[in-house]
């Protein structure tokens, strides 16, 4: 049976059993930081095929027969509101593997307290392993963890970034069995790939102490480890460009190797050791890359040399990006709350990796949050791009199972924002207008803007979200809520034109100026301001979703473009406006000197994505591996080639392919099927290579 879930004996660490629920709720300051090791030896006496299902609350690291094999668990997702409590879902990771030698020697790290804001807890500490050994001839041996595995606390571990090898651990005693809680699932998807990519060795003589800088040619996400023949002091300072983003101070010693269980995200490092023995030590310093696994990888080759770097840059940001869950970035690792960001990883995973496992994963995760919470998430437009994200992905995956595993959040998410309308018609009450953009316009954010610069893209992104919805009702055969949510985006439509569209200027505006009732103000809710804000956003989305067609779009997106006054747009919102010149046959004039932004961000560097174009506020710094950024990965072959989805799954696919004024293009795009690989040159036939089951039309 499955049960097994182990941890320190409470009798003699009593204060080592409970922590708090989610990374995002340090309420205690004297929680204490807290790993431990569990380990156990299983003598097979011949080779072996073994299964294994683990996981631990909160972060493990599994190393088997001395080599990593898998770090975990895979989180819940989550949101940035109610952390104070247990999440619903738990899962574990499964994987098999070969095992040589006649032994399998289990050693696991393992992190009480939650660190990064994506990590959640139960709230206790406990490890969990469960699998099978077959060996050669057929024979099985069960694989459990129960009190017969053995754990430490490792008093060397006080921060996530110190570690002091002279610090005495405990000893190891019997682990405990405890009650499960749990109750851990075991994800749809493998766990992440590690590789020791990165590997650095130094001699440092006796007495000496050595200074050196590593600086890699991309930004990428890694754990840290670090071992020396000899006690050294360390000194490890992360950097992505410049600013240093985290150190780790280490003490070393023979027989002593650091393992870290935090991700980093490094273009990276300045270290200084310190040798205070009397004999000459080796330190080595590796890099343990992280990602979700790839078995296809796409590529898009354009003849402009500086466009086909910045296509490598963004595919290079995606891959870093996905991890147990897809994250923003893996400096920030935030929750799977931020839909927006992850929206746009799926649209590039188009024509990077194919495989939509992680995306489907998320989507579930995200649903069974908004579930939890009556169909709320902290920010409210990421909460109805979740809508279009989950047709999205059906269309792309041909996973019909997705949209009955996440139609009760949607129908809980429609529902709560009909309960936000007005008498006029528009969204007048939600607990808040973000997410915008990072911008500050008159010093004001438009992360969590006031409803003259929120309201409009709100009721906006409703209307997409109800479009969406009835596409989802329609495959599910629910035509009665198709047909209401169609008659709800028209309502929400007509409202938009009636209040919050200009005629005089042919513009839409941000939002009214009306009083905020004060019940709704709150940290993320500020008070309304009395101007008229006219900017590029709402107007880039009333293009986006339709609410504006045929030459009326055109002319405004003529405006949008050459309009500065109505202010600046960053990698983020860029993706509506590319996708927006697309959807309304602008491609060929805009695609390409929409893509200027980024060849700006190249001129600073071009190890990664920036989080933006222009700095929001005076004090913040961007992280330079936010996939949100590499839309054009998407947005540029797809405008090239003119795609279009007819049928789920990509089996038909529709091609109008323009070169933008580029003289070639190769483009690559994943299918369920295998790679189609399209050739492009001015004066040429194209050239289309595709599985037999794709359909391509003209």
């Amino acid at each position: 049976m499955k049960n097994g879930w182990i941890w320190l004996p409470k009798d003699k660490y009593p204060n080592e059993q409970k922590t708090y629920f989610s990374g995002l709720e340090r309420t205690d300051p004297n929680q204490k930081y807290t790993v431990c090791a569990l380990k156990k030896r299983y003598k097979l006496g011949a080779r072996a095929r073994a299964f294994i299902e683990v996981s631990a609350d909160t972060a493990f690291l599994l190393l088997v027969n001395g080599k990593s094999i898998m770090r975990g668990p895979a989180y819940s997702g989550g949101d940035f509101l109610d952390n104070d409590k247990a999440r619903v879902d738990y899962y574990s990771f499964s994987k098999e593997f070969s095992v040589d030698g006649g032994c399998l020697d289990f050693y696991a790290l393992v992190r009480l307290t939650p660190y990064h804001i994506c990590e959640y807890s139960r709230g206790q500490g406990g490890f969990f392993l469960h699998g099978v050994a077959t060996l050669e001839n057929g024979e099985k041996i069960p694989l459990q963890s129960d009190e017969s595995w053995e754990i430490s606390r490792l008093n060397s571990y006080t921060y996530p970034t110190l570690f002091d090898a002279t610090v005495e651990n405990d000893g190891f005693v019997c682990a405990e069995l405890k009650d499960d809680i749990w109750q851990a699932k075991c994800a749809p998807t493998p766990p992440c790939t590690l590789n020791d990519a990165r590997v650095h060795k130094f001699t440092v003589l006796a007495g000496e102490c050595l200074k050196t800088r590593i600086e890699y040619e991309r930004v990428f996400a890694a754990y840290l480890k670090a071992a020396s023949s000899a006690r050294a002091s360390i000194a490890l300072r992360s950097f992505e460009l410049e600013k240093i983003t985290r150190e780790h101070f280490l003490t070393l010693d023979k027989d002593a190797p650091y393992y870290s269980l935090e991700l980093i995200s490094t273009g990276g490092f300045e270290i200084e050791i310190k040798n205070t023995g009397d004999s000459d030590c080796e330190v080595t310093v590796i890099l343990e890359e992280s990602y979700f696994p790839i078995n296809t990888c796409a590529k898009t080759v354009v003849s402009d040399n500086e466009l086909t770097e910045l296509l490598d840059i963004c595919a290079h940001t995606l891959k870093y990006c996905r991890q147990s869950h897809h994250l923003d970035s893996p400096l920030h690792c935030e929750p799977l709350a931020c839909v927006g960001d992850y929206y746009i990883e799926m649209l590039m995973n188009m024509f990077a990796y194919g495989d939509t496992s992680l995306t489907e994963f998320d989507l579930e995760r995200i649903a069974i949050t908004m579930q939890e919470r009556d169909g709320r998430l902290f920010h409210t437009t990421y909460s109805l791009i979740f809508v279009k994200m989950v047709y999205e992905c059906y269309m792309l995956s041909d996973n019909a199972s997705l949209l009955y595993k996440t139609k009760r959040a949607i129908d809980l998410l429609l529902n709560r924002f009909e309960g936000y309308i007005g008498e006029n018609g528009l969204i007048e009450t939600p607990p808040d207008y973000m997410f915008i953009d990072w911008l500050c316009p008159d010093g004001i954010s438009t992360h969590h803007p006031p409803k003259s610069l929120g309201q409009t893209c709100l009721c906006m992104f409703y209307y997409g979200a109800l479009v969406s919805a009835s596409k989802i009702y329609g495959v599910l055969g629910e035509n009665e809520k198709k047909t209401a949510c169609l008659e709800k985006a028209e309502s929400i439509k007509k409202a938009i034109f009636d209040n919050l569209y200009d005629t005089s200027r042919g513009l839409f505006f941000e939002g009214l100026n009306t009083e905020t009732p004060s019940e709704l103000i709150y940290q993320y809710m500020p008070n309304n301001v009395s101007k008229r804000y006219y900017r590029r956003h709402a107007n880039i989305l009333a293009c986006y979703f339709g609410l504006v067609t045929g030459d009326e779009a055109k002319k405004l997106l003529e405006k949008i473009y050459s309009d500065d006054s109505l202010g600046e747009v960053q990698p983020y919102f860029m993706h509506f406006w590319l996708d927006a010149v697309y959807l309304n046959g602008l491609r060929e004039k805009y695609t390409l000197p929409l893509m200027s932004g980024w060849r700006d961000a190249m001129k600073i560097s071009k190890k990664g994505l920036p989080e933006g174009f222009y700095p929001p506020e005076p004090t913040y710094k961007f992280d330079y591996s936010h996939a949100w950024g590499g839309t054009p990965l998407y947005a540029l072959p797809k405008a090239i080639l003119g795609l279009e989805i007819l049928e789920c799954g990509l089996k038909k696919i529709k091609l109008n392919p323009s070169l933008l004024s580029l003289p070639s293009a190769q483009i690559e795009i994943p299918t369920p099927y295998g790679l189609i690989k399209i050739e492009l040159e001015n004066g040429k036939e194209i050239k289309i290579d595709a599985p037999k089951e794709v359909e391509i039309v003209y």
